[in-house]
């Protein structure tokens, strides 16, 4: 079993594919790492020899941050934001969609499940009889 970016691949997927479990890369940096790294993308991983993981290993240290690097400095990116107050800042703390869709319908995914208008009951003022 291959691992990478400390993401154990899928080992009956291709290169390719499985390589997109690792978060920060997607199916077109897949292909590129595949090719510079000089491994075949269309070989299944439970195919892959030591050298050549490897190879993927080093190609991937080589071209920049995934997993828990990339996800700190994204964090890091919307703390700053939120710390600043800016309009994108304001956006995220409220949970918000912060790239300029409409909110008065949709949004539902960041807003979350719809609140429905709270019925409240009518007081009797006086006791009859």
């Amino acid at each position: 079993m291959a691992r990478i970016a400390g993401i154990d691949l899928p080992p009956n997927k291709r290169l390719w594919v499985g390589l997109t479990a690792i978060y920060g890369i997607g199916q077109p940096r897949a292909r590129s790492l595949c090719s510079k790294a000089q491994v075949e993308e269309v070989k299944k991983i439970k195919d892959l020899t030591e050298d050549e993981v490897t190879r993927l290993r080093a190609a991937i240290e080589s071209e920049g941050r995934v997993e828990g690097d990339l996800r700190k400095e994204i964090q890091m990116n919307v703390r700053r934001l939120i710390e600043i107050q800016c309009y994108r800042g304001i956006r995220h703390r409220r949970n918000l969609p912060v790239r300029g869709q409409r909110t008065h319908t949709n949004a539902r995914t960041r807003k979350g499940p719809r609140r429905g208008a709270v019925a409240t009951k009518k007081k009797v003022l006086g006791k009859k009889g």
